[in-house]
């Protein structure tokens, strides 16, 4: 190809492209046909009889459902605050009754009700449906907190474009600091759009900006952490990372019982689950299982701050690499001419990468 400047052109055109491609496989494949995957459900009940009710109900289902029997009542709901399973069914010829948490997941709760709704059915009543754990009126169901967290991923790997290629002159702790910085910013207007403004958190809201900024910061340092050795492909490893793999694995829409195997295993460990649920069980479940989000969160940031670390190791080792001044004086005006030029169209380039790949972050 003869033409640089084409030749430029097309090379950045391969980043949206592969973006197309990502997102496509992505979304497509996390969020189209979703049906329950051993979903865990339990039934009331103790001795053979009910023994053999959850068999029927389980083999009927096949591999939708994995069924348990517990005892009590209470010890179903407990189960079910507790989020190890999804519906809790107390079979009655009168009155059966189906227990839900509709905060843990709207769309499972809704599953549940069609997969016990023709069982109350044979037996001959209509279904009861009890929600123990709603989410509140302002988010009737529940996927806010999927919108608060794209709004916080945003504002986290859209900074990432700004601190690698704008911030480039500076040093890395100075970077460094300024990611811990946007962190703490990005988390606070998270956690105003999720209190005052939207009131998706009507207690706990320090919390909330708590994990917001752990989950913020991790996308931060990692980002700044990869741009030294990326550089402009920096945003499509972000993108991969922080919205591909990320959005579509943290259980805002389905929970991984409704998903493949792909996406269910990334929700075990990925830190956009670690927020979504992190922050559903501040808000909706006593801060039951809170710990292993926050350690999920952590460790994010920790594997951030290593990258960091080892980012500065390779600029430090870049810089001394260079060869020092030891030309001869008469050749310094043009020398000091020469890095002036480059200095210029280095900045230009900069600039220019700055607002692609800013563009193309947002």
């Amino acid at each position: 190809m003869r033409s640089p400047a084409l030749r430029h052109v097309l090379t950045h055109l391969i980043t949206p492209l592969l973006m197309c491609l990502g997102m496509g496989l992505a979304y497509m494949g996390a969020f189209v046909h979703p049906e329950p995957h051993h979903m865990p459900v339990a039934v009331v009940g103790a001795g053979p009889k009910a023994k053999v009710f959850a068999q029927t109900v389980k083999d009927t289902a096949g591999d939708r459902l994995d069924v348990r029997t517990v005892p009590t009542r209470g010890a179903g709901v407990h189960l079910l605050t507790s989020r190890r399973v999804t519906g809790v069914y107390v079979p009655s010829t009168e009155a059966p009754e189906l227990i839900v948490a509709s905060a843990a997941s709207d769309t499972d709760a809704t599953v549940v009700e069609k997969v016990f709704t023709p069982v109350a059915a044979d037996a001959g009543a209509p279904l009861k449906v009890t929600d123990v754990a709603r989410p509140v009126s302002d988010d009737p169901t529940g996927q806010g907190l999927f919108f608060l967290l794209i709004a916080v991923s945003i504002g986290s790997y859209a900074s990432v474009a700004a601190l690698g290629a704008a911030g480039a002159a500076l040093p890395l702790r100075i970077r460094a600091l300024l990611a811990a910085g946007v962190g703490a910013v990005v988390s606070g207007i998270g956690a105003f759009l999720a209190g005052p403004v939207f009131h998706l958190a009507r207690h706990d809201l320090a919390g909330v900006w708590g994990m917001a900024w752990l989950y913020s910061a991790g996308i931060l340092f990692v980002g700044v952490g990869l741009h030294p050795f990326l550089k402009r492909w920096t945003t499509l490893a972000m993108m991969v990372l922080f919205v591909m793999l990320n959005f579509t694995s943290s259980g805002g829409l389905f929970r991984p019982d409704l998903q493949n195997g792909f996406f269910g295993t990334l929700h075990a460990f990925w830190n956009g689950a670690g927020f979504v649920e992190g922050v559903r069980s501040l808000l909706y479940f006593d801060g039951d299982g809170l710990h292993r989000d926050v350690w999920t969160l952590a460790a994010w940031l920790l594997a951030g701050l290593a990258l960091t670390a080892l980012a500065a190791v390779h600029e430090r080792s870049g810089r001394t690499a260079l060869p020092g001044p030891y030309a001869a004086p008469a050749a310094q005006a043009p020398a000091a001419e020469t890095a002036a030029e480059t200095a210029a169209e280095t900045a230009a380039e900069t600039e220019a990468e700055t607002e692609a790949e800013e563009t193309v972050g947002v």
